[in-house]
């Protein structure tokens, strides 16, 4: 319902800026530890705390938003006909402000020392070349993406895994793409840290941006499509007891029968809204 759009734009906006600060906290905080030095043992922390705090706003907020996060989910959920292009723009315009307010926490929780350790920043890696990171950058949201598209969005998902594998799936794509380009997987990851560190006069990377939004949403574009041509999700009739509240990224409902047209709710959905699925990552 419009009614809903405020709060839904607030817990995208909040659940963008939880991510960015806790994820993006975690690299802070591990590269003062390591005296400005990452590990691979580092990376598995880092990859390790933005699984659970997805998984936490994803449990927070699914029934609220969808706990999209990540404008190159909610891209590819529009393009299957799973979230109304309409309502592109604002949870996009949402999710970039709470990265923004999570990336000026972090500074703020931090200091000075935070924008001189890069503000958690995704930067490619040496002798990673475009092309790489490109392909790690949509490979790893691919399977981010694939994760939501057979937890969050196929009625046969088992109820209540969603947050938690979801999250899994995050911390599994940056333990392989960390080390290549950061392991964004997410353009708001991404631009949130970027400005910021501009505005705090820190050292950036404004040249490698075009990795960080066009990888992901290619990924997580093929990824939704994939699903649907493989898993065919549409096909399934909707059980009669869809479970609420435990399911994730559910807002409105999940794929409905071919009967049920889309961006109509029914009556056994989370939210009572115009959309249909909605999610993270």
């Amino acid at each position: 319902m419009a009614s809903d759009q405020p709060r839904r734009l607030l817990a995208e906006a909040v659940g963008t800026a939880l991510l960015v600060f806790f994820g993006v906290g975690s690299v802070i905080a591990a590269l003062t530890v390591g005296d400005g030095a990452l590990d691979y043992a580092s990376v598995g922390m880092i990859a390790l705390t933005f699984g659970l705090v997805v998984a936490v706003v994803i449990y927070a907020f699914g029934t609220t938003s969808g706990a999209h996060i990540n404008p190159a989910v909610t891209i590819a959920l529009a393009a299957t006909s799973r979230f109304p292009w309409r309502e592109v723009p604002g949870y996009v315009g949402a999710q970039i402000l709470g990265a923004l307010v999570g990336a000026a926490l972090v500074t703020l929780a931090f200091g000075a020392a935070a924008v001189d350790f890069g503000l958690g920043q995704t930067t490619l890696g040496d002798d990673v070349s475009l092309v790489q990171a490109l392909t790690a950058e949509a490979i790893g949201t691919f399977i981010l993406v694939t994760a939501i598209m057979g937890l969050a969005v196929d009625q046969r998902a088992p109820v209540g895994w969603a947050g938690l594998m979801i999250g899994l799936a995050v911390t599994l794509a940056i333990l392989v793409t960390g080390p290549l380009t950061g392991g964004s997987l997410n353009p708001a990851r991404t631009l949130g840290p970027l400005i910021v560190a501009t505005i705090g006069g820190g050292e950036t990377q404004w040249p490698d941006l075009i990795v960080y939004l066009a990888g992901p949403v290619a990924g997580a574009a093929a990824a939704a499509f994939a699903y649907d041509a493989i898993a065919r999700p549409r096909d399934q009739a909707e059980p009669t007891n869809a479970a609420q509240g435990t399911q994730g990224e559910i807002e409105g409902r999940r794929d409905a029968p071919s009967n049920a047209g889309a961006g109509t709710p029914t009556s056994s959905t989370a939210m009572p809204t115009d959309t249909n699925v909605q999610r993270r990552g």
